[in-house]
Formats: structure tokens, C-alpha cells, sequence
């Protein structure tokens, strides 16, 4: 299939991407939220391909993956069809609802001509999709090794913008953490981390700031850690809980959304009271071979349930639901095979 998708969330695409088709990425001069192509620090495979408004215009598009509301409008203007009603189209929610979880309409409810997928199971209880088709398939990752040495007596915080975020991450909760352990905090917008917690609760804290690593070495660092805390109040879930999982972390999380299903007894601790997560962190920073146990268990956990094979064979059931006798192709449009924009950006990582 030729699939029409934005690169809107890495980690989640890496996966996508790794599947038998061909990904045809909008791509724009200025690149941005709306043309940001194959990003440069990620190794994707030579089957996502850069493709210009213009050429997709011309391109023969199987079906269309969206994920934000905004894209139908522009999937329409550069295909010149209409998703759900003249091309395939399925809508991922990544999200799950910011505001008034039991109550929030999805932008997408009561509509017949799309599938709706979610990303976990909990976002599909909490999203009020109305007679909209829906289905789960939950996340993959590609499987980075297992990694773990749990040399340093750190915890490991993936957190983007944690500043800005505030109590959607668990911001507030770092400093009592940073307490139990030091806590050493990766991702996006982490400079000025300390210093805003400090000025906050009026004293030094044993939080480090890690910055924004390329993926390969934000693994190899994470995995140094002897845990892995996942403080987020309200969030779909996060990929780098999997990850750290994969790598062979043992796992620390707020008992929130979905992660009292991705972390089963026996690969880490879950609880609401922050009181029993720190002193989790210290029981595993104490114990490094308890640590290494429980990560072993968690990265068999991850392997079995968020493994990519399961993720790219239910992402290939949902997109034969949609195209399965879809209408005619228009005429005149093109497989794009290996176009000039294919030959291009074959190499390109």
C-alpha cells in the first residue's frame, strides 16, 4: 500500500514505518508541523519517503492515516479527495482527552466514514467516540536490546517539557522524589529543570538535567540508571516506559492511565501515593541484583506484549478493514514505486 502519514510523533512512526509499505511523509521547504518529512537523527528505512503536496496530487494513495483534526482539511486540498469519503482513511488518537476525561467528545465522534484507532486501551474507555467505529492496537516499539547495567545509582526521567507541562508530568512530584534517589531527566525543554524546582520548594535537588539525546544514546544512558521513574499524572503511554522495559529496566510509575497495564507485577512498582515510589527507588538502588531481576522480567513483559511483529500485523488487519473494497482509484494517478522523491531519499536517515 502507498500510506499517506505525517511524521507527528517519532517514536510511534519508527514503529509504523517499519511495516511492508510504502509511508509517504508530506514534506514542505520549510518543514514544520505540517511538513516535517523524515526527521534527520532517526534511522527510518528507504520505504518512507519524502513526498511534496504536489506530488501527491499525482500519487496513488491507498489510504490515509491521520492525527490531528486539521488533517483532513489539508489531506483533501493536496489529494484532491476527500478522506473517509473518497480515499480510505483512518484517524490514530495518540492522546488521551486533556480535559473532563469521562465527558470529551473525540473531534472525530459519529462519523461512519473513518476507523478510529487508539493507542491504548484506556483512552478508548475515556473518549466519547459516539457510533464512530473504533479499535485499539497497542504500541510497538522496535526492540533496542537489552542494555541494562544499573550502574549508577540514579533513577532515569524521560520527560519532554516538563517545565511547561507542569502537573500533566509529575513535574511537582520530582523534587520529594529526588529525595529517595537522584533523579537524572532526559527529553526535550529539561534546561532550567533544577533551577525552576529549586526557586519552587527553596532548597538543592538532586535532579540533573540530561537534555534532548538522539535516541541510541538516550537508551545507552537511561540504561546506565539503576530504574527507571515514570512520574506522569496524565498521559496516553508513554513510549519511553517501553523502552526503558525493553532495555531491561526495572520500572517505578504513578499507578495512572494505562500504565497499570503496562506494568505488571514482578517488572516494577506502581502506586498512587509518591510516598511508596521513592521508597521503591530506594529498595531498588539498595538492591542492584533485585533490580536487575525485576528488569529482566520487565523487558520479557514488553517483548511479549508491545513487541513489533504484533503491532505490524494489527496495524495490517485495520488497514485491510478500511481499503477492502474501497472505490476505484481516479484516473490518471500513479503508483509511486521508486520515483525520483523515492530514489532521493533512499539512504536518508
Amino acid at each position: 500500500m502507498n500510506i499517506l502519514v505525517w511524521h507527528v510523533h517519532g517514536s510511534w512512526t519508527t514503529a509504523f514505518v517499519q511495516g511492508p509499505h510504502r509511508y509517504l511523509l508530506p514534506t514542505l521547504p520549510e518543514r514544520g508541523p505540517w511538513g516535517g518529512g523524515r526527521p534527520a537523527a532517526w534511522d527510518w528505512p528507504a520505504s518512507a519517503v519524502e513526498t511534496s503536496p504536489d506530488e501527491l496530487a499525482e500519487t496513488d494513495v491507498d489510504v490515509v492515516v491521520l492525527q490531528r483534526p486539521e488533517e483532513f482539511a489539508l489531506a483533501q486540498r493536496w489529494l484532491g479527495r476527500a478522506p473517509g469519503r473518497d480515499v480510505p482513511a483512518v484517524y490514530l488518537e495518540h492522546n488521551a482527552p486533556r480535559e473532563h476525561a469521562a465527558t470529551s467528545r473525540h473531534p472525530v465522534a459519529d462519523r461512519d466514514d473513518v476507523l478510529l484507532v487508539h493507542v491504548t486501551h484506556f483512552n478508548q474507555l475515556m473518549w466519547d467516540t459516539g457510533s464512530t467505529p473504533t479499535r485499539v492496537i497497542e504500541h510497538g516499539v522496535v526492540d533496542p536490546g537489552y542494555r541494562y547495567t544499573g550502574e549508577r545509582e540514579a533513577a532515569a526521567v524521560v520527560v519532554n517539557e516538563p517545565v511547561r507541562r507542569g502537573r500533566i508530568t509529575g513535574t511537582d512530584l520530582l523534587p520529594e522524589l529526588s529525595r529517595a534517589v537522584p533523579l537524572d531527566v532526559f527529553g526535550i525543554g529539561t534546561d532550567g529543570l533544577r533551577a525552576h524546582l529549586g526557586d519552587a520548594v527553596g532548597h538543592d535537588l538532586d535532579i540533573h538535567e540530561c537534555g534532548d539525546l538522539p535516541q541510541h544514546r538516550m537508551h545507552a544512558e537511561m540504561a546506565r540508571r539503576r530504574a527507571y521513574l515514570h512520574p506522569l499524572r496524565w498521559t496516553s503511554l508513554g513510549l519511553s516506559l517501553i523502552e526503558a522495559m525493553h532495555l531491561g529496566m526495572p520500572v517505578v510509575a504513578l499507578a495512572t492511565t494505562e500504565a497499570v497495564e503496562a506494568v505488571p507485577p514482578g517488572t516494577g512498582h506502581l502506586s498512587t501515593d509518591p510516598a511508596r515510589l521513592a521508597q521503591a527507588l530506594r529498595e531498588l538502588v539498595a538492591e542492584p541484583e533485585l533490580a536487575r531481576r525485576t528488569g529482566a522480567s520487565a523487558r520479557e513483559h514488553a517483548l511479549r506484549r508491545y513487541g513489533l511483529d504484533r503491532f505490524l500485523a494489527d496495524w495490517d488487519t485495520a488497514l485491510h478493514a478500511v481499503t477492502d473494497g474501497a472505490p476505484a482509484r481516479p484516473a490518471g494517478s500513479r503508483r509511486l514505486g521508486r520515483s525520483p522523491v523515492a530514489a532521493a531519499t533512499t539512504g536518508r536517515s
